[in-house]
């Protein structure tokens, strides 16, 4: 399968993308850039001050065609994941254009929809066209109307902001985690008002090269200009507990653990790619993950690659790969990536932080015994595109130590207080279909169990694994209406690094025994590693 090359741009296209956003995986995103209303105002203060509010930030808003790819035969995979790929690069392509035309965009009000929107649908079609003639060949059925789906439109930053905050009341809005049948609620949003525009912050041009401390020129907040913002922080001390009781435990229960070790990514593998989304498209993720476990993960490996691949893990028999976004610390600085794809040129800026601790598990069922996870299982946990998709898939768990039993948030970054340190979770898809290692949206052939902790529609139980990661971040703080020493999970970046897209990938590969050691142990209600 061939690789997503991608058009280099210019230093213009590049600081331009400091300042906005562009691509999302799947052939779905949001393109932000910034540009006047219309050309045609005269020069009062009332029409100044309008053309000031719509050029804060304006997006173009495409379907995730991806999500809703559900039945691809095995055979049309392939070729439906180079389609997907080349819909990302016509978001890539629109936005560079978008981000390169605002004198004529100034110019005319027109420009946006009759040189970008209107061309950018048609090749749309076409891609769609071809992964409908693409599973048609192979004797796949394909819903015409995802033809539909070929349209964008363009939204304003009201339509778009941090997830689904309501801002100015104190509660947070939305989003329901999924967690081992866990359901947890957003909880309250103790500090500050969401900033309808994002933060106007001053200074910090990142595209010129100057340290900013993470301030940017735009009005979308952070480093890049394109997140995050003071909205995106709450002081974690103010925050009601949100944390709800775990399912009861029956006389089935599996009650054991099986801890596996397998660093922090000290030894830094890093890479933009995502062999289960994007298999062999380079960058296809479009930000940076750290991978412990297999050693040989990245586009264009395959299963036989993850058995010689080696591991990081103390267990020499797992050599699954478990990967995740980097998280950053937007004060200024800059990282080995600041020119690169999936980093400086995509708005994943900053200092990488690398894990203080990550601690690996897999927990059994409260309700029943499980089976062992059967080779090459793939699952995605979380949604890296909630600012396009909405938060039905979310599964962020953003907290603080001394916190985590308290307080978990989906959609803000917590503040925590002095001695405190941040810490991300990740309990992923705990029912399996029995048949599929993988699906072709990726998604239904694990689901979660139901708030008893029951697997539903004939799945059946696997041991659940989570994952907690511990950071030390300097301490943001809001000053004005501005986040400083703000710290963020990489993405793509017209998702503006918020909280709620973050997280994490896993695709299970042992040897020895290890799938049924690591059933039987959890089955037995014993501790092993």
């Amino acid at each position: 399968m061939g690789r997503n090359t991608r058009k280099r741009r210019t230093p213009l296209a590049t600081k331009a993308i400091a300042a906005s956003a562009a691509l999302a995986l799947g052939g779905g995103g949001l393109i932000w850039a910034n540009f006047y209303a219309s050309a045609h105002e005269s020069n009062n203060s009332a029409q100044n001050q309008t053309k000031a509010a719509a050029a804060q930030v304006a997006t173009i808003s495409c379907p995730d065609v991806g999500q809703k790819l559900t039945n691809v035969p095995d055979s049309a995979r392939p070729g439906v994941a180079t389609e997907l790929a080349n819909l990302d690069k016509q978001i890539t392509d629109a936005y560079a254009r978008l981000a390169s035309t605002r004198q004529a965009q100034q110019n005319d009000a027109n420009f946006v929809q009759n040189a970008i929107v209107g061309p950018l649908k048609e090749k749309r079609a076409a891609t769609i066209d071809r992964i409908r003639i693409g599973i048609q060949r192979v004797g796949g059925s394909f819903d015409t109307s995802l033809a539909q789906l070929s349209a964008c439109t363009t939204q304003g930053a009201d339509q778009t902001n941090a997830g689904g905050q309501n801002g100015g009341n104190g509660q947070q809005g939305g989003g329901q985690q999924q967690g081992g049948g866990q359901q947890q609620n957003g909880g309250q949003q103790g500090g500050g008002q969401q900033q309808g525009g994002g933060d106007q912050q001053n200074g910090g041009d990142q595209g010129g090269g100057q340290n900013g401390g993470g301030q940017q020129q735009g009005g979308n907040g952070g480093q890049a200009g394109n997140g995050p913002v003071a909205a995106d922080f709450v002081d974690i001390t103010k925050v009601q507990p949100n944390v709800k009781a775990k399912p009861r435990k029956n006389r089935n229960a599996s009650t054991g653990t099986f801890t596996t070790r397998c660093g922090v990514n000290a030894n830094k593998n890093h890479n933009t790619d995502n062999v289960i989304v994007a298999p062999g498209v380079a960058n296809g993720a479009h930000h940076l993950h750290d991978y412990v476990g297999n050693q040989k993960v990245n586009a264009f490996s395959s299963n036989d690659t993850f058995l010689q691949g080696g591991t990081s893990c103390q267990n020499k028999n797992d050599l699954s790969s478990y990967y995740w976004p980097v998280v950053r610390v937007q004060d200024g600085t800059q990282d080995f990536d600041q020119n690169a794809d999936g980093g400086g040129k995509e708005g994943n800026v900053g200092r990488i932080l690398v894990p203080r601790q990550a601690e690996i598990k897999y927990v059994g069922s409260p309700t029943s015994k499980v089976v062992a996870m059967p080779q090459f299982l793939r699952i995605i946990t979380g949604d890296a595109k909630t600012t396009t998709n909405g938060l039905a898939n979310a599964n962020a768990h953003w907290s603080c130590t001394g916190f985590e039993n308290k307080v978990q948030l989906t959609e803000q970054y917590p503040i925590c207080p002095q001695g405190s340190q941040m810490v991300r979770t990740f309990a992923f898809q705990s029912c399996w279909d029995g048949q599929n290692i993988d699906s072709a949206n990726h998604r239904t052939h694990v689901a979660f169990a139901d708030a008893a902790g029951n697997c539903q529609n004939g799945f059946k139980a696997i041991p659940q694994l989570t994952m907690r990661l511990v950071y030390s971040v300097p301490r943001p703080s809001i000053q004005n209406g501005v986040v400083k020493n703000a710290y963020a999970v990489d993405g793509f970046p017209e998702q503006l690094h918020k909280p709620s897209t973050d997280h994490d990938d896993f695709i299970s590969v042992t040897t020895g025994g290890l799938a049924n050691k690591i059933a039987n142990c959890v089955n037995r209600g014993q501790r092993c590693q």
